[in-house]
């Protein structure tokens, strides 16, 4: 059993968590609701839960205030959120895990279901997407946090190379040579990545257009990397690649 507490000063929030928990994910025990921030942390102190549902946007502390009150983090976190989508995106880049109000009860089976698989959330999660929220759109994060089955590593998104589809995991090539997998597809690493100049220009690959070195034109278009790797163009992605960069 996981030993769950929910912090969300809405009163209906709560009491539509506790019953799909209850009625969906009986590996949860909730051991405290709260719907006042201050009391949330005094719970989280008091009954060392294994994970807390937070919700950010608070009277008295925000959720963020909430986690610099606790201090070192030994349990993992599910944010509890009615944010726009560019916030939303912020999740992401981080690799933490989010509900959208009104809750809808697959996404939370699946939250709590990688939940089961991980170990706890980190500091550092926590400082990069508060980070990202102190700034507006069009602010665009430098690092994205890829999570693995021990913890979560962070990359500077410049140094990606490119990324590759394995099945339902993508793996990063990065400047240093070193390569990264991350339980991910490469359609939600593509959703990310597009906005910093990221093409998909296979089904397999997305590529990071600052790191192309060579394209070679014909029947089977390729791309040259930096690092020396060619990577097929397929011929839907052809023309849309000579196009963005004037190509003959």
């Amino acid at each position: 059993m996981l030993r769950a507490i929910i912090i969300d000063d809405e009163p209906n929030a709560v009491s539509l968590l506790v019953l799909r928990l209850g009625q969906h994910c009986p590996q949860i025990e909730i051991v405290a609701t709260c719907t006042d921030s201050l009391a949330g942390v005094e719970a989280i102190r008091r009954y060392n839960p294994d994970v807390v549902f937070l919700d950010i946007e608070m009277p008295q502390l925000n959720g963020f205030q909430v986690l610099e009150a606790i201090g070192e983090i030994t349990f993992l976190l599910v944010f509890v959120t009615a944010y726009d989508r560019f916030a939303l995106k912020a999740f992401k880049y981080s690799a933490l895990d989010y509900l959208l109000k009104p809750i809808d009860t697959q996404e939370l089976i699946t939250a709590v279901r990688k939940v089961e698989k991980q170990l706890q959330t980190s500091s550092a999660q926590i400082r990069h997407l508060k980070q990202q929220f102190t700034h507006k759109n069009p602010y665009l994060p430098e690092r994205l946090a890829l999570p693995y089955q021990n913890g979560v590593t962070f990359v500077a998104i410049h140094e990606i190379i490119y990324c590759e589809a394995d099945d339902n995991y993508t793996r990063f090539h990065l400047v240093s040579g070193q390569q990264h997998i991350t339980a991910k597809t490469l359609k939600d690493i593509q959703e990310l990545l597009e906005e910093h100049d990221f093409l998909r220009v296979h089904r397999q690959f997305l590529i990071n257009i600052h790191h192309i070195k060579k394209f070679v034109k014909g029947e089977g278009s390729y791309l040259v990397m930096n690092n020396e790797q060619s990577i097929p163009v397929s011929r839907g992605q052809k023309e849309k690649l000579m196009e963005r960069f004037g190509w003959v």
